[in-house]
């Protein structure tokens, strides 16, 4: 059409047309209109009839995009200390090959001629393929650039290869249950975000209720460090790896203000090519999965019983080693190793050696009402208000006005409760921060949100510094120059077949730290390991690594003189 015009321009223009005689100039307009006129004619023709199936299949193409994850989807972005801004998701056009069934004149030649060059079963095809009337259907999306340009050399009637916006995650399975993933929606009109970030901001990523036509998707930037998320990542699958392990977890955050600076979990997936794996890898444990806690536990007895005035950490107690409640003996973890610590054996003693009966001596000073009013001023049976899809709460059930003795003693040392790990984190932020519980979040454009004050700046400060003599005894956490403060946890998996619990444990540690001006707690947990494998040998080597690279990269100075 555009060379029917520049035809038109020319000759009308020419010098030399206007010594035509006038008949002349009259045929020679008309000739040339009817020579415009008739391209036109056949122009409509060839996009009505010849390829009106390419081009109504490619405008349904793009009208699907646009209504999915598309072009118009926002993109999500990782933060790093210097305030860059790092994608972690983003839409970049691949290739997508698509049939017009209704112009397909020969399927089984359509069939045979694709289905090696695919990899795509035959019956697969044939069933894409073989439907009358039918003006659109997806054979592959994401397909490879050689496989594409192959297809398009074809030139097969009906097969057709264009290009369309699809999700993509440069770091791959970095974050991956955080993030979620990008994949069709429930009404199967188009795509929408699963899991993660993506579900939980689908709406403002798409550009759902933004009164712009053009569904224009709104970016979302993340409180997640990608340094500090690939440091934790590493150190986790090392440490998986080492112990032979099924899985586990990491979260780093702020106590100061609640946002994550991490959030690992292992085994996970690549959400570039999430359709192969299984959906209990799309769960994120972190926030979506409870465990008994072990030890960690006693940190939080200790802190209600000195908020309430029960206990001091210099109180002391006889321990026996063992003690009998409710016709259950219950044991120091190292009895049959050490024995009993005897006499004068203080509450700060309880948090070094993690000694079980110390927790429960802690528990019952404090008393049954009390405790259980500070376990759930913790936050231990709420969920934390992450803004996060499909966040569950911890149990405190067991904690019954009428419950027996023995089940608030089990529960002083971790035992017989049920939390999340962004619960617990939570939950030893407030301890870190001075006594206020914060509400975790992810989205950096949200802002710090307290809770409530769980206990005094007092209280936070003398199990701190419990806490700190608990790394500083044990040697395996600290970092030369700065005060950290840490609690090993391992506790038994419960048996939920039979009752009771199996010979497997979880290894948790927890800690956080400049202590004189917390910058980072972090929790890493580790899934299924023999009895043998104790918190002490297998996380918490690998805690003082994530530590100290997290000292390095905030560049944060000493707070400890040494000579």
């Amino acid at each position: 059409m555009e060379k029917v015009d520049r035809l038109l321009i020319l000759l009308l223009s020419a010098d030399h047309f206007s010594l035509l005689p006038m008949p002349l100039r009259f045929a020679a307009i008309i000739g040339v209109f009817a020579l415009a006129y008739g391209f036109l004619v056949f122009h409509l023709y060839q996009v009505q009839l010849v390829k009106g199936g390419y081009y109504a299949a490619r405008a349904e193409s793009q009208a699907l995009a646009l209504h999915g994850s598309g072009s118009v989807r926002g993109a999500i972005y990782f933060t790093d200390v210097k305030g860059n801004a790092l994608p972690a998701a983003v839409n970049e056009d691949m290739p997508l090959i698509y049939a017009v069934p209704k112009d397909i004149t020969d399927v089984p030649e359509a069939v045979n001629t694709l289905s090696p060059i695919l990899g795509m079963p035959a019956e697969a095809l044939t069933k894409l393929l073989h439907k009358a009337n039918d003006p659109y259907e997806t054979i592959m999306r994401r397909a490879d650039a050689s496989v594409a340009k192959q297809v398009e050399s074809l030139d097969l009637k009906g097969i057709y290869v264009d290009t369309e916006p699809e999700r993509l995650y440069p770091l791959g399975s970095v974050a991956a249950q955080l993030l979620g993933y990008v994949g069709p929606n429930a009404s199967g009109s188009g795509q929408g975000g699963h899991y993660g970030v993506e579900a939980e901001y689908d709406a403002a990523l798409a550009g759902i209720g933004t009164n712009q036509g053009s569904f224009i998707g709104s970016d979302v930037t993340l409180t997640i460090d990608p340094n500090i998320q690939i440091e934790s990542e590493k150190v986790l699958d090392n440490l998986i790896t080492e112990n032979q392990a099924t899985g586990g977890s990491v979260i780093v955050q702020d106590p100061e203000t609640g946002k994550i600076i991490a959030m690992a979990s292992s085994p996970g997936f690549d959400p570039n090519q999430y359709q192969s794996s299984s959906i209990a890898s799309f769960l994120n444990p972190t926030v979506q999965s409870v465990y008994e806690p072990g030890s960690i536990f006693k940190v939080l007895t200790m802190a209600a019983g000195i908020d309430s005035g029960a206990i001091t950490p210099q109180t002391t107690y006889t321990d026996l080693g063992t003690l009998t409640i409710n016709k259950r003996t219950i044991e120091n973890y190292d009895f049959h190793t050490h024995g009993a610590w005897g006499p004068g054996t203080t509450m700060t003693n309880v948090i070094e050696h993690s000694i079980n009966t110390g927790a429960i001596f802690a528990e019952n000073k404090t008393g049954n009402a009390t405790f259980l009013n500070y376990m759930k001023k913790f936050g231990l049976d709420a969920v934390t208000g992450i803004d996060l899809p499909g966040e569950v709460a911890g149990s405190l059930r067991q904690l019954k006005p009428n419950a027996p003795q023995v089940a608030f003693d089990t529960v002083a040392y971790g035992q017989g409760v049920a939390v999340t790990p962004i619960e617990l984190i939570s939950a030893i932020s407030a301890i870190a921060n001075g006594g206020t519980l914060m509400r975790p979040y992810v989205n950096a454009g949200l802002t710090p949100q307290t809770i409530r004050r769980v206990i005094s700046t007092s209280t936070a400060a003398q199990v701190s510094a419990m806490m700190i003599s608990a790394v500083d005894k044990a040697g395996v956490a600290s970092i030369t120059g700065y005060s950290l403060a840490g609690k090993t946890g391992s506790a038994f998996i419960p048996d939920l077949v039979h009752g009771g619990y199996t010979n497997k444990l979880i290894d948790s540690y927890i800690g956080f730290g400049p202590t004189s001006h917390p910058r980072f707690v972090a929790l890493i947990r580790l899934n299924t390991l023999p009895s043998t494998a104790l918190a002490a040998q297998s996380v918490v080597p690998a805690w003082r690594t994530l530590a100290q690279y997290i000292i390095n990269y905030y560049n944060v100075p000493p707070d400890r003189v040494t000579n």
